[in-house]
């Protein structure tokens, strides 16, 4: 499957908590990071969805946000992933951050530059990405 999304998480669901309207669906990568997103009912059912369905789940590299010197305790946030910043490559206005979590996977972001200045980023530095459970596509095959 190809999309325009930068981010790309592939795993099983680990847990569903189901809701009236809307569903908490936790996705396990192979590598072991949880990834939370909150999506209707109705798209879980037409899904078929269930502990141990193979899935992927999409985030847009706009929808992440990232912090440093980070305490996760305070933020509304489900998802969030710290890591290294393995690079980052600027434009005119803004820049892709790609942050390396322990166990491999990959989280893209786009920052302004001014944000990749104020925050320090830069290859080698510890960085959390977050994004909001709503953020999160997710799909089977």
């Amino acid at each position: 499957m190809l999309t325009s999304a930068r981010n790309h998480f592939v795993g099983q669901i680990a847990e569903i908590k189901t809701g009236a309207v809307s569903d908490e669906i936790t996705l396990r990568t192979r590598g072991g990071l949880d990834i939370i997103a909150m999506i209707t009912r109705g798209s879980a059912n037409s899904l078929g969805l269930a502990r141990g369905t193979d899935a992927f789940a999409l985030v847009k590299a706009s929808s992440v946000i990232l912090l440093v010197d980070f305490d996760s305790s305070k933020v509304s946030a489900r998802n969030c992933i710290a890591g290294t910043v393995s690079s980052v490559t600027k434009g005119s206005v803004n820049a892709e951050v790609s942050i390396t979590a322990p166990g491999g996977a990959q989280i893209v972001a786009i920052v302004t530059n001014d944000s990749v200045e104020r925050l320090g980023l830069a290859a080698g530095k510890s960085a959390t990405a977050i994004f909001k459970a709503s953020s999160v596509i997710i799909g089977i095959e």
